[in-house]
């Protein structure tokens, strides 16, 4: 019987918003300063860092409300004939529980490709330090973005917005870091803009601190990637030797077995 129920109510759905009679899209628009509210912070770092610049990040959060909202709405179809609060209560949860999920999976996927990803910003910055010996820290960035990792691109644009319009403060920078959350952006994005600010006597003292730090970052790189091939050859080895073992083990007690049977 619920089955039944259930097709009725998304049969039902689908009719209604394709003859127009309900639109969940329009809904979501129209109260989209309400529901911009449950949009994570890092939610479009984690977008642009799985499929790139190119991606309409809203778009794509748009969908996660609806399928929530969809969600919640078969749900108390199936419950049509017994609401009360509890009922009520596990609707909206389980829709709740269908929007967070592609944030998590968003989060998996940076969380698995986190070294790869946090492999970019250090061998960004050196490039951008040979730049910064020539120019000025805003123009560098400017001259910086063809060159940058695609995932960092369209932060890099804002930023250099930000700063041509006048913002002469740390928000640029500390903005790009909260948006790019990799390992030591903040510390670098410090140090960038202490670099904007330096005279030309002190620049090249900066520059220099700037280039250890980039340097101290490029060799964490470098432990990251040799630790994690270590790790890998270990597993390939221990997988060799169990195989190994496991197959030393069958053939004695294939033998043992054929010698008692002979």
């Amino acid at each position: 019987m619920l089955i039944e129920v259930l097709l009725l109510g998304v049969l039902l759905y689908i009719i209604l918003e394709y003859n127009g009679s309900i639109s969940t899209n329009k809904f979501i628009i129209d109260n989209s300063n309400i529901f911009i509210k449950l949009k994570e912070k890092d939610y479009d770092f984690y977008v642009k860092a799985k499929y790139g610049d190119s991606i309409d990040v809203e778009k794509l959060f748009n969908i996660r409300l609806r399928n929530g909202l969809f969600v919640i709405l078969i749900m108390l179809f199936l419950f049509i004939t017994n609401i009360n609060f509890a009922n009520i209560l596990f609707c909206i949860i389980a829709g709740y529980g269908v929007y967070k999920l592609s944030y998590l999976s968003l989060k998996k996927y940076y969380k698995t490709h986190l070294h790869t990803i946090d492999l970019m910003l250090p061998y960004y910055l050196k490039n951008l330090e040979i730049l910064v010996q020539h120019y000025t820290v805003p123009v560098a960035l400017g001259k910086s973005v063809e060159d940058a990792p695609k995932i960092f691109r369209e932060g890099l644009k804002t930023l250099i917005e930000k700063i041509n319009a006048g913002d002469s403060t740390i928000n640029p920078y500390m903005d790009f870091a909260k948006d790019y959350p990799v390992r030591d952006s903040m510390r670098m994005m410090r140090l960038l803009y202490r670099l904007s600010l330096g005279s030309n006597e002190r620049k090249q003292e900066q520059l220099l601190t700037f280039s250890r730090n980039i340097s101290n970052l490029q060799q964490k790189a470098r432990e990251s990637r040799y630790k994690e091939r270590l790790e890998k050859m270990e597993s390939k080895t221990m997988v060799m030797l169990v195989t190994t073992g496991v197959g030393v083990m069958v053939l004695l007690i294939i033998s043992i077995l054929m010698m008692f049977t002979s």
